[in-house]
């Protein structure tokens, strides 16, 4: 019987993501971490896929930024840290553990002491306001319109670049329990949910697998290829965009009633007047909801990889990115049905008010003419 596999080589990366502004000059950021802060930054691209095939948009910027020191069962552990911000107003903050050496049971456990120091239920939070304060800080000048939202979305990916013998991808269910680390359950599961959990698995090559849920991901990419990680990220970004400006929608929507009922009690001659201006500012929030909601929707391009096109397919679908962004415009089309009918009634109303200034005219001139005929 052959010995239980080792983790070699491989890391555990904590994904969080804010929404910090309308939209992010990615031009100025490079040109602000290269005056002031010393970062370093570069534009990103997927690593292993030729451009034509699947690309980005417009490129996001990596920011590498100061580790941080996390501490688990009493060890101390240096993770590195990075941020990447999006032109449509998103940062996502990536910190990095390293995991060299550990049986598959040691590598669990790791999995699971970084989402409990800095997951989504950590107690205290975790080291991430502080990472977003620091860019805030340093490149609030490159932000439109900077926000306080508190909407954030969070992903914990294991990754294994090297067992400790070689392995056939599609053999490593068999071989080891992926079940706690994508599900973060230490009690035994149902037969039924273990198969859910590992039902959305990919190969390229034989010796590669991954699998994802909805908050979690296993990889196994022996050529430290970041593309699927990478690609999980943008579909988190894709989702806490659409989220906001869902949220957004639902807040302006009733708004939106009120204002117009208050125009539609205004006076004739300011009913014209109010209609125009409501109109006007509702056609302003389609234009900029719709402006940065497509660029969420085209951040990558997806051409000719087939295996990453399916990864990045999937990764929306389990993370109902379609479906929130169906949300986002039924919203938007009602807000565009308000606005058309508020124009129609601003065009009537002043249409009315022509109407009642040429009668009046003409019964001043027959008055007039009146006045004259009998002086």
């Amino acid at each position: 019987m052959l010995p239980k596999l080792k983790v070699q080589a491989g890391a555990v990366i904590a994904l969080r993501l804010f929404d910090i502004a309308y939209s992010i000059d990615l031009q100025l950021v490079e040109d602000l971490c290269s005056q002031g802060s010393g970062r370093s930054t570069s534009r990103s691209r997927l690593s292993s896929t030729p451009p034509k095939a699947l690309t980005f948009d417009v490129p996001p910027v990596l920011l590498t930024m100061t580790p941080v020191m996390l501490e688990f069962a009493g060890v101390s552990h240096q993770a590195s840290v990075s941020a990447r911000l999006y032109d449509f107003g998103v940062v996502a903050l990536s910190v990095r553990t390293p995991a060299m050496d550990l049986s598959w049971e040691e590598y669990s456990t790791l999995c699971e002491a970084v989402d409990q120091s800095i997951g989504p239920n950590a107690l205290g939070g975790g080291p991430w306001q502080n990472l977003l304060q620091q860019i805030r800080n340093s490149l609030t000048p490159a932000m439109t319109r900077p926000n306080a939202s508190t909407l954030e979305e969070d992903h914990l990916v294991a990754i294994v670049q090297k067992w400790d013998r070689p392995v056939v991808g599609a053999e490593l269910p068999k071989l080891i329990d992926l079940v706690p680390i994508l599900s973060g359950e230490n009690r035994p599961l149902s037969e039924k949910a273990r198969r859910d959990l590992l039902k959305q698995r990919f190969s390229y090559y034989e010796d590669d697998l991954v699998v994802l849920t909805w908050d979690r991901a296993f990889i196994y990419e022996p050529r430290s290829d970041s593309d699927v990680s990478d690609i999980l990220e943008v579909a988190n970004a894709q989702l806490l965009e659409f989220r906001y400006y869902d949220e957004l929608l639902d807040d302006e929507l009733p708004r939106m009633y009120e204002l117009v009922k208050q125009a539609r009690r205004a006076t004739n001659l300011l009913a014209p007047r109010r209609f125009a201006d409501l109109a006007r500012k509702l056609y302003t929030l389609v234009a900029e909801v719709t402006e940065l909601t497509e660029k969420a929707d085209n951040v990558l391009q997806v051409t000719e990889d087939v295996y990453l096109a399916r990864i990045y397919l999937t990764a929306l679908e389990i993370f109902r990115v379609p479906t929130v962004s169906a949300a986002v415009d039924r919203k938007l089309s009602i807000v565009r049905d308000t606005y058309a009918a508020l124009y129609a009634e601003a065009s009537g109303s002043r249409g009315e008010l022509l109407e009642v200034a040429i009668v009046v005219l003409i019964v001043i001139e027959i008055a007039i003419a009146l006045l004259h005929h009998t002086a």
